[in-house]
C-alpha cells in the first residue's frame, strides 16, 4: 500500500502523476523532455538508460515500465535490453555497441553519484562516437532517473500485478508520450 492518497488503481509513478497533477503534469514533461526525441541517442537508447540506471536502484516498476518502452521502439534486440536490465557484465552482453556500452557505463556511475563519473569514461564515450550531446543526455537521463526511482520507491508505489501493464503502457508512451495520465486533470 502506498504510503499516500493515490487515486484510482494505477500503479508505479502513474498513480503519482495522476493523483498529483501539480507535480505531475511537470515531472511528465520533464520525462518527455528526456526520453520523447531521436537525436544523438534514439528513443530506444534513452529507454535504456533509464531502465538501466533503475535496475541499478532496485526499482522494479522503472526497469519494467522503462524496459518495455526500450523494446517496443524495435531499434535495440529484445534480448540484448533483457541481459542488459538482468545485470550481466556490459562487456559480455552481445551486440552491445561500444557507444552504447560507454554511455551505460557512465549511467551507472552517475547513478552512484556525481563525484563518481571518471573522466575516462567520458573519453570511452567520446572515442566509442558519443556527441557533447549524447554525453549530456545520458547523464541529465541518469541523473532524473535517480530521483524518478526514488519518488516511487519513496512513496511505496504498487507494482502491477500482471507484468503486461509494461506492453501496454509502453504502446500507450510510444503515441502519447508521458504526460497522458494527467491528461484529466
Amino acid at each position: 500500500m502506498a504510503h499516500v492518497h493515490l487515486d484510482g488503481e494505477l500503479p508505479g509513478i502513474t498513480g503519482l502523476l495522476a493523483s498529483y497533477p501539480q507535480t505531475g503534469g511537470p515531472l511528465g514533461i520533464l520525462a518527455d523532455a528526456l526520453l520523447q526525441r531521436d537525436d544523438d541517442l534514439s528513443r530506444a537508447e534513452r529507454e535504456l538508460v533509464a531502465a538501466f540506471v533503475s535496475r541499478g536502484n532496485d526499482c522494479e516498476f522503472c526497469t519494467g515500465a522503462h524496459g518495455a518502452v526500450a523494446r517496443s521502439y524495435g531499434d535495440l534486440d529484445a534480448e540484448l535490453v533483457g541481459q542488459v536490465l538482468a545485470g550481466h557484465d556490459l562487456a559480455s552482453v552481445p551486440g552491445l555497441t561500444p557507444r552504447l556500452r560507454a554511455l551505460l557505463t557512465l549511467a551507472g556511475q552517475v547513478r552512484l553519484g556525481g563525484q563518481e563519473v571518471e573522466a575516462s569514461t567520458v573519453a570511452q564515450a567520446r572515442d566509442a562516437g558519443a556527441t557533447d550531446l549524447a554525453i549530456h543526455d545520458t547523464v541529465l537521463i541518469a541523473a532524473a532517473f535517480c530521483m524518478f526511482n526514488r519518488y516511487v520507491d519513496g512513496l511505496r508505489t504498487a507494482v502491477p500485478p500482471d507484468p503486461s501493464f509494461y506492453d501496454l503502457g509502453a504502446d500507450l508512451i510510444r503515441r502519447q508520450g508521458y504526460g497522458w495520465p494527467t491528461a484529466a486533470h
